[in-house]
């Protein structure tokens, strides 16, 4: 009896408290957030059927552990699905606890019904995370503030501020104004024309249907004035590009994007290549589908690693919050 519970102490002290998987869509992150974490990746196996079916498993024992699982839930749909199923098989294998860490929240634009009969597709993902077994999430500047109200378990909600604005910071752009793309994105704007003690100018759009805009103008002065555009997403790029175009004719010395996540769907990188945009400057919480000469890439891994750190060990994440 006494050599069992020796042996046993021995292996407990010998296992770790927490382990971190990543799916398959994000594993290229994921190696960069374990890394800066000082750890590795645990492994996992993903079975496929011949209909498209899939089953991922665990390799390594998950018993005990609080368990990271890292992945972006960008298209197609099969990466949602992924991490739900792997929330719920370090459920049923008896995990401590379960977080999430979702760089890129998908369904987000989903945030209310803004017209009849739609699904609010936030809502609808929040409750199957829960219901699947998660104990926490963490992602990274939201669509909106609001889904994180969605969710019925803790959610750290993490600002790209902290590697943009030292970016922003190290261009020593004379003459800077930050640009809100839309109205729906004026508070993030605010914030860091505040923060950088600039002038703001925001951009009055109407849409016709999803990812086609109709008119826009531009409220506050540009011109002689290099831009930074804010969003906190580029899709197919129509507003950014076409924001930026009309800046430029009203006199701009320069325009710059800088959005958190790079969907980049559609014609996204023919539009960014044909603009008037000197740069975009995104994360890289969903991976670039092709290389663009005006794209920069700056990485969220350090940021991640860090707020993981903290969230473990029961600290305050507020210190990563510039903006």
């Amino acid at each position: 009896m006494t050599t069992f519970v020796n042996k046993y102490k021995k292996n407990k002290m010998q296992d770790s408290p927490i382990i971190f998987f990543s799916g398959t869509a994000t594993e290229y992150l994921s190696k960069k957030i374990v890394k800066a974490y000082g750890s590795k990746l645990g492994k996992t196996t993903i079975a496929h059927f011949s209909d498209g079916e899939f089953q991922p498993s665990y390799d390594d024992t998950v018993r005990g552990k609080t368990v990271f699982i890292i992945q972006s839930t960008f298209q197609p749909t099969d990466n949602l699905m992924e991490l739900l199923l792997l929330i719920d098989a370090a459920k049923r294998a008896s995990a401590y606890k379960i977080v999430a860490v979702m760089p890129y929240f998908g369904f987000a634009r989903q945030d209310r019904k803004d017209k009849p009969r739609v699904a609010i597709g936030a809502k609808l993902v929040a409750d199957l995370l829960y219901t699947a077994g998660v104990s926490r999430v963490m992602t990274m500047d939201l669509h909106a503030d609001q889904i994180q109200g969605f969710f019925n378990v803790p959610v750290d909600h993490i600002y790209a501020s902290s590697i943009f604005v030292p970016y922003i910071k190290n261009l020593g752009l004379d003459d800077l104004v930050i640009a809100s793309p839309d109205m729906g994105g004026t508070k993030r704007a605010n914030a860091y024309s505040k923060f950088l003690k600039t002038p703001m100018v925001i951009c009055h759009k109407s849409r016709e249907k999803a990812n086609v805009i109709g008119e826009m103008t531009v409220i506050g002065e540009v011109k002689n004035k290099n831009v930074i555009i804010l969003d906190d997403m580029i899709d197919t790029a129509g507003t950014i590009t076409k924001a930026a175009d009309m800046m430029m004719a009203k006199g701009a010395k320069s325009v710059r994007a800088i959005a958190t996540h790079g969907v980049l769907s559609g014609p996204a990188y023919e539009r960014l290549k044909n603009s008037d945009i000197k740069e975009i400057i995104i994360s890289d919480s969903i991976p670039l589908k092709k290389k663009c000469d005006k794209i920069t890439v700056l990485s969220v891994a350090n940021v991640f690693a860090d707020t993981i750190n903290k969230v473990y060990n029961y600290e305050s994440i507020s210190s990563n919050f510039i903006v």
